[in-house]
């Protein structure tokens, strides 16, 4: 426990500072902080929000309290993804379709601030209530813990799905690189976490099943990771179609070239170098990793391919929805 007061204090004193940009990766992450993190057990390092694990030094009470209370407009996009199923990558695509091609954006605001987890400590300072609209956000909430807003509101919506053993694979180098996640074990041991939802956000099926099966269907569009592979330039018209953008063939071209996942890997201001080590250790492994789809085929063992088809055929029996994996 007294570990957890430092760290909200640290939390606490860093927001009273207004710290901005990009010296917040730095100051969340500074020797300090990250020396706290080591020593949580992992009671500390999560917390439970509306049944699911959230990481708590990412997702402070005071944040949460926020994020119940906002307020969304009907032109609003909200970008949702289960975790490693493609934020990033829509951080990148969405906001370059909303400036119609101009690569200002994306070039010179850190992906954390030019799309915000509404769920997340950042959002507090970002002032997002005075952000001209349309405004971009992201969110890795199951459907059942949106807001009263979301709602009423009926914000736009880009739900993102991505191959669950692809997800899980990502998830595996992922909470080993970062220092607010528990570490992960045995790539046996961490798939029965995930497959029971026992990691940050829960379980990938209720989270998809509840999306998926959104009464607010007119103002959701489901995209595939694995679309967004084979067809980016037609991924990226069909979004801005949903989103009500009219773009040339060129600046769809243009979309999709810089969103290539090797063009985009080398922005830092999305590939998450701006963050330290000490958070995030890339020598680990990188945060943006390969970008494809099917690299759980390198990773499992023909009995873990076992176990993972049987829950997932269990899980999803009395899902009628095609996924583009199956």
């Amino acid at each position: 426990m007294k570990v957890q007061r430092e760290k909200q204090n640290y939390i606490y004193s860093l927001s009273s500072r207004g710290i901005t940009e990009t010296t917040t990766a730095e100051s969340f992450s500074s020797p300090f902080i990250c020396g706290v993190l080591r020593k949580m057990t992992e009671a500390e390092l999560y917390s439970v929000y509306k049944g699911v694990y959230l990481p708590t030094h990412l997702h402070p009470a005071e944040s949460l309290k926020y994020c119940e209370e906002f307020t969304f407009r009907p032109d609003d996009i909200l970008i949702v993804t289960y975790p490693k199923s493609g934020t990033t990558w829509m951080q990148e695509v969405v906001p370059l379709i909303v400036s119609e091609g101009d690569l200002t954006p994306v070039l010179t605001v850190p992906n954390w601030d030019r799309v915000p987890w509404l769920e997340e400590h950042r959002a507090i300072l970002l002032n997002l209530e005075q952000r001209p609209s349309p405004r971009i956000f992201a969110t890795h909430f199951h459907h059942h813990m949106m807001n009263e807003s979301y709602f009423k509101t009926k914000p736009r919506v880009l739900y993102v799905m991505r191959n669950p053993k692809d997800v899980f694979t990502s998830s595996y180098h992922y909470y080993g690189m970062a220092s607010y996640l528990v570490k992960p074990g045995t790539q046996d041991e961490f798939m029965e976490k995930f497959l029971d939802g026992n990691v940050m956000f829960g379980s990938w099926f209720d989270h998809v099943k509840g999306w998926i099966n959104a009464e607010e269907k007119d103002s959701i569009l489901h995209i595939f990771y694995e679309e967004m592979i084979a067809d980016l330039k037609g991924s990226v018209e069909k979004i801005a179609k949903f989103l009500g953008k009219s773009l040339s063939q060129d600046v769809m071209e243009k979309i999709a070239d810089h969103c290539v996942f090797k063009n985009m890997k080398q922005n830092k201001m999305s590939n998450f170098s701006l963050v330290p080590n000490e958070f995030m250790d890339q020598k680990k492994s990188e945060f943006m990793r390969k970008g494809i789809a099917g690299d759980w085929k390198n990773h499992f063992t023909e009995a873990q391919e076992q176990r993972f088809n049987a829950v997932y055929k269990e899980k999803t029996k009395d899902v009628k929805f095609k996924f583009m994996w199956d």
